[in-house]
This record gives structure tokens, C-alpha cells and sequence, in this order.
């Protein structure tokens, strides 16, 4: 017989962040499964420390920094048994990271129903992995939390029932809202770093498009460096890796490479920066919470809401990323102009709008109800 609980999947910074207010919503009902996807203090210990969430109910081993296809197949084996051994009411994933692929199928196999958080996503780009795991993640959901209307119709157009989907908003918005330092907070933490506010960049690089591909790596490198502002760059640990293993580390030389920052510096960071540049998802949304204006060096993006929106130009390195660069850096407008401009991701509503239509289906049924499903999905 199932839990009274819901098994909430995290394996990464970014699902700590967008999911740590459906954990706090959810309460005692709330059994955190930690995969070690990502396995840097910097970037996972101290968010949870942040965001105030409970130690893990069960925690993998074996995963961080092993290839895709070892990391779901671990995955997918260990949480498969725990989610028979200790059935939940119902398994929470968030996004398309593989720790999201494998709670997804390791739910199934155990026919537990499947909540999907940030669903409907589409790049329409076969190359990214996050583009696979967000389709094999569609089908086996009972429950498809959309941010936006766009990412709905995605869902609508691919088969999934009408009564499947719920257009929630992104929890970005509040946890952004929430982690935002406040003006004397702000300060010191431009002061810690030597930084003006509007006076300086921000990159983020981390995907495998931009950190695998020596010469593109050194051309956003070298192309950030040339720049007159400062450009602060926090250095993911794949970034790191692959600079050094590609002889690229005196292109750091005209840049300011830092350690991988906790949320609430990253937040006051891009706050204050003139413009943001990165290959992050979870960055792309947050700009339009920050109003700042955001270049993203991608081939292809799930996002496009925040590109309509006027906060995000998508760009490859090369004469695009150049030209975007002059363009926004020359425009004494260009973050002025963004701060009435709504964000297309919801107005912070979104943990609550999830909770409450997981609660409606899987927390308000009798017991029995859920055995029963259990028993039809086997």
C-alpha cells in the first residue's frame, strides 16, 4: 500500500531551487530522494542549507560524474526499488536533467504516478539531451505542471489529455522573489567583489555544446574577454574541467573567473550587472524576474517565452554574439526599458498552485484508491 507522502526527486542545483518551495508547501508529506547528480558542495550542499529543506530520505551513491547513460541507468535502478519497497502516493520531477528521466521511469516501473514540474518545455533540437529527457519524461506523467500557456499547447499537441495539464507559472519567480538579497545585502556583496552596478558582466557557461567544443569555448572566452567592462565569471565545475583539459586557461586572463556562487550572491550579482550572458535555463527565467537583459549562446532554446518578451536574444558565438554584445552594451536603455515589463513566467504562485493540485489528486484519496492504481499500472 502506498505512502501517505510524495517523493520529491532532486539531483541538482537547479531542482533544489525550483523545487524547494513544493517541498516547504508540502510539509510532513514531502520524502526528499537525493541523486547525486551534482555532487559540488558549492552547488548543492549550501542550497539546501539556503532553502531550509530536510535531510533526504534516501540518498544515491555512484552517480556524480559518470556518463549520461551510467548516471540514469544507477538512477533508475536504485529508485526503482525504493519506490517499490516504500510506495509514495505520488513521485515529483522537475525540468529535464537526467536525475528528472530516471525518477520519471523508476516511477513508472513502479507504478507510481508521476508529477512533472516545468513540463512542456520544446527546443525542437534532437542534439540536446535535455530535449530527450523532457519527451521521455511526457509520456509517463499522470500530472503536467506547465509553466506558460506555450509550453501547454506543446503538451496538448502531442497527445496528452486536456485534464492531465495545469498551466501553474514557474516556481523561478518566488524563489527568485525570495533569495533576492535586499539593497544593503546587494552592496556588499558588488563591494566583495570590486564591481559598480551596471558597470560589469556576467557569464555563465556550463552545457555540453559550449564547454565541449575547444574552439567554441575559446571563442565565447575570447570574445568576453575583449570587452571593456569587467566580466565576472563563476566557473561551473565542467567549465573548469574543460578549460584545463583544453589549454584554454590563459583565456581567463582578461576575464574574472570566481568559484560557483550560492543562489542569493549569483541573484545580487545579476541584480546589479549591466548584462547577463549564459547558456543556463534557470537563467533565462530569472532575468525576467531581475529585468535585466540576458544574451544566451545557445543553438536552440526551450525558452522562447523570455526571447518574446524582449528579456533575451539568442545568439551563436561568432559575428551574432559579437554584434549582440556592441548592440546591448551601446543601448543606454536596454535594462531601463525591461522594468515594467511583466515576466512571462507567472507572478509567484506557482509552489501553491502545484501543491494544491497534488494534494486534489493524490493526497486527498483514500488509501485504497491509490493501491488500486498501483495494482492497474503492474
Amino acid at each position: 500500500m502506498p505512502s501517505a507522502d510524495i517523493a520529491v526527486v532532486l539531483g541538482t542545483r537547479p531542482e533544489i531551487v525550483k523545487l524547494a518551495g513544493v517541498v516547504r508547501l508540502l510539509e510532513e508529506s514531502a520524502r526528499v530522494v537525493w541523486t547525486g547528480q551534482h555532487w559540488d558542495p558549492g552547488l548543492t550542499t549550501a542550497f539546501f542549507r539556503q532553502y531550509a529543506l530536510p535531510d533526504p530520505h534516501l540518498t544515491l551513491s555512484g552517480v556524480a560524474g559518470e556518463a549520461r547513460g551510467r548516471q540514469i541507468g544507477r538512477m533508475v535502478s536504485v529508485l526503482s526499488d525504493h519506490f517499490a519497497q516504500h510506495p509514495p502516493a505520488a513521485v515529483v520531477v522537475q525540468g529535464d536533467t537526467n536525475s528528472a528521466a530516471a525518477g520519471a521511469l523508476a516511477a513508472h516501473c513502479a507504478g507510481a504516478p508521476v508529477v512533472h514540474v516545468e513540463a512542456g518545455l520544446r527546443s525542437f533540437d534532437p542534439d540536446m539531451p535535455e530535449e530527450a529527457n523532457r519527451r521521455l519524461i511526457a509520456p509517463l506523467a499522470d500530472l503536467h505542471c506547465a509553466p506558460t500557456a506555450t509550453a501547454a499547447a506543446h503538451l496538448l499537441r502531442e497527445g496528452i489529455e486536456a485534464d492531465q495539464v495545469v498551466v501553474t507559472g514557474n516556481t523561478v519567480v518566488e524563489a527568485t522573489l525570495e533569495s533576492l538579497p535586499g539593497p544593503a545585502e546587494a552592496h556588499a556583496v558588488l563591494s566583495g567583489y570590486g564591481l559598480r552596478p551596471d558597470r560589469y558582466l556576467l557569464a555563465t557557461l556550463h552545457r555540453p555544446e559550449n564547454t565541449d567544443d575547444p574552439a567554441r569555448l575559446g571563442r565565447i572566452l575570447g570574445q568576453l574577454a575583449a570587452l571593456e567592462l569587467p566580466v565576472v565569471l563563476p566557473l561551473h565545475p565542467r567549465t573548469r574541467a574543460a578549460i584545463e583539459r583544453f589549454g584554454l586557461t590563459g583565456a581567463l586572463a582578461g576575464l574574472r573567473p570566481v568559484p560557483p556562487v550560492d543562489h542569493r550572491t549569483f541573484l545580487a550579482l545579476a541584480a546589479g550587472c549591466r548584462l547577463l550572458v549564459s547558456d543556463s535555463g534557470g537563467v533565462q527565467e530569472e532575468c525576467t524576474v531581475l529585468k535585466r537583459p540576458l544574451i544566451v549562446v545557445r543553438n536552440s532554446t526551450e525558452r522562447p517565452e523570455a526571447v518574446r518578451a524582449g528579456f533575451a536574444r539568442l545568439v551563436r558565438p561568432g559575428p551574432q554574439l559579437d554584434l549582440a554584445l556592441r548592440e546591448l552594451l551601446a543601448d543606454p536603455d536596454a535594462v531601463g526599458s525591461l522594468a515594467a515589463r511583466p515576466s512571462p513566467y507567472g507572478s509567484g504562485t506557482a509552489s501553491a498552485e502545484i501543491v494544491a493540485a497534488i494534494r486534489s489528486r493524490y493526497l486527498a484519496r483514500h488509501p485504497a484508491e491509490n493501491s488500486a492504481r498501483l495494482l492497474r499500472a503492474g
